[in-house]
């Protein structure tokens, strides 16, 4: 009769090597990694192993392995320190912190004194106060920002962009929570909806409705249209710029960094350059951007103001005698109807710019549609330096503009419904 084998010992956690346990330990969560504390003796040893704390911090709080020498503090104790500080914004902490970090990157070089126009974060106390002061809660994306910087010295120019024509400028200041508070908004119209930025030269404001009311989404914002042919005040259109603070920081962050917006005399222009929005004839090249300007803009009347940024080059290889003389323009101008406009005259702005090989002219101009979108195309006429008798069209590329998305006052949806007015939509036009 054959000898039984010997019963293997039974397999458990305590007798499991190390190694694959912390293996397994490195692909969970940090809620989950926590729990292990709370398992066993032996998962509460190996989920404290330092470099399993390592991922977490830097996904959670981008702390960087130079920070963490400099504190002289294990990965593990980083991120309790920094949960214990920040901890209820984890859910938004890295996007924003990592936007906050590569707009200061981006614009230390290229503007500095609008870096350091910005204020140290705020205290959670702080934010609890105001809260307070207005009686509604402020979205925990905003809060987090707002611990990171407290918005910026009341300075021109404004981190949020600015926007210049001959006889018309914009520069928003991102306002600190205090002022912000100050001009949070109760009345009727506007119920609810606390300012983000503000321009000293305009008193353009983008807000954020911190709760729902009068047809806005909460944490929705936008720029405030007030209806010029409405008698109640209160009725006031929003042309909506983002989802959550998140969305619209981010983004205006993205298209700053990726040089989207150009940096003009220390300045940020909100200028949206379209890449394929470029014409080349001969040896010169022709490229626009263009911007929509709320503040001169209305939904009722429907009045959509446009500024559009044209940059003429001409090749540094030309030949010398390639340089030559804008002498007039020609424009057609189409609107969403599908209405068309020529426009034909002498220069640009007023001036007959010369372009000479490597040579670059930029100038601004602006237009208006009745409608919320339309394009504009056309060409210049040159003629040659050298050979004055020679003329020659340059094209200009077509390039669309379109105002954001918007929303009409519930207040003049209830003049609708009772026959009182007329528009062309009651929903949210693009």
């Amino acid at each position: 009769m054959a000898a039984a084998e010997p019963e293997s010992a039974p397999l458990t956690l305590e007798s499991l090597p190390t190694d694959p346990l912390l293996l397994i330990l490195s692909f969970l969560d940090y809620r989950d990694l926590i729990n292990c504390c709370y398992v066993s003796r032996r998962l509460s040893q190996l989920s404290s192993h330092d470099p399993l704390w390592r991922r977490h911090c830097k996904k959670y709080w981008l702390i960087s392995e130079e920070e963490k020498t400099q504190k002289n503090q294990c990965w593990k104790s980083l991120f309790i320190d920094t949960y214990s500080d920040v901890g209820r914004y984890i859910d938004h902490y890295a996007a924003i912190k990592k936007a906050w970090d590569d707009l200061k990157r981006y614009l230390e070089p290229r503007c500095p004194r609008m870096v350091l126009s910005l204020k140290e974060g705020a205290r959670e106390e702080d934010l609890d106060a105001v809260e307070a002061q207005i009686g509604c809660k402020l979205p925990d994306d905003y809060r987090c920002s707002y611990r990171i910087h407290n918005g910026q010295k009341l300075v021109v120019p404004g981190l949020l962009g600015s926007m210049a024509l001959s006889n018309h400028y914009r520069s928003e200041d991102l306002l600190d929570v205090d002022t912000a508070a100050g001009g949070f908004q109760q009345r009727q119209g506007l119920k609810y909806c606390l300012p983000l930025t503000f321009c000293i030269h305009t008193g353009l404001s983008q807000y954020i409705a911190v709760e729902a009311a009068e047809g806005r989404n909460k944490n929705e914002v936008f720029y405030q249209c007030p209806d010029q042919m409405a008698r109640n005040p209160a009725a006031i259109d929003m042309f909506i710029i983002g989802a959550t603070f998140t969305d619209w920081f981010t983004s205006y962050v993205s298209s700053v960094v990726s040089g989207g917006f150009p940096i003009i005399r220390d300045q940020i222009f909100r200028y949206v350059h379209d890449p394929e929005c470029v014409a080349t004839t001969g040896d010169i090249t022709v490229s626009v951007s263009t911007s929509f300007l709320p503040e001169l803009s209305s939904v009722h009347p429907p009045h959509y103001f446009f500024t559009y940024r044209i940059r003429i080059e001409m090749s540094k290889d030309a030949l010398p005698e390639k340089a030559c003389q804008l002498d007039s323009r020609y424009w057609r101008i189409t609107n969403a109807k599908g209405d068309v406009e020529e426009v034909q005259g002498p220069g640009v702005v007023g001036e007959f710019p010369i372009i000479s090989p490597g040579r670059v002219y930029e100038y601004t101009s602006c237009t208006t549609f009745s409608t919320t979108s339309g394009y504009m195309e056309g060409y210049y006429t040159f003629h040659f330096l050298y050979f004055k008798d020679k003329i020659f069209n340059v094209a200009i590329p077509r390039f669309h503009m379109a105002c954001p998305t918007f929303r009409v006052s519930i207040a003049r949806l209830g003049y609708l419904q009772a026959g009182l007015a007329v528009t062309p939509s009651l929903q949210a036009i693009k």
